[in-house]
């Protein structure tokens, strides 16, 4: 039996301010925007990804307990080229940290030369303080 993960919920204050950081900075495709009684869901898509995110300013009514906004962390993007990620990224306005590598002796800073598949990271934070890492892995073999 196969298990994948399809929705990740994302903690937020503000739908309208996190459906803009994702689809218009982030580049994330927006799958449904509806309400539902008091609820409204935002349900959006990393290009690529078979894992979708929802934007909710009310986590409870996911079926489980509460998030505050900002406390999600270590959710993790993957894509083949993380020096073109961060490019985009910062040219949208996405304050993005510099590349590091992870090697033997720990993280440090991104040197012109570096091999980043597997090792190279970045983050970021949306607006409401939630935290993401960026890995480049243009190889899963």
């Amino acid at each position: 039996m196969n298990w994948t993960i399809e929705v990740i919920v994302i903690p937020v204050s503000d739908v309208d301010r996190a459906k803009e950081f994702y689809h218009d900075k982030m580049g994330f495709n927006v799958d449904i925007d509806t309400q539902h009684g008091p609820s409204r869901i935002v349900q959006i898509t990393p290009p690529g990804s078979g894992c979708s995110l929802t934007l909710m300013s009310s986590p409870e009514g996911a079926g489980g307990p509460g998030m505050s906004p900002g406390t999600l962390r270590g959710v993790q993007l993957v894509v083949a080229d993380l020096k073109a990620a961060h490019a985009q990224l910062s040219e949208r306005g996405v304050a993005v940290s510099d590349i590091q590598v992870f090697g033997p002796e720990g993280p440090r800073p991104y040197r012109d030369g570096d091999d980043l598949n597997n090792v190279g990271f970045c983050y970021f934070d949306d607006p409401d303080g939630n935290g993401w890492a960026i890995q480049q892995m243009a190889d899963r073999s």
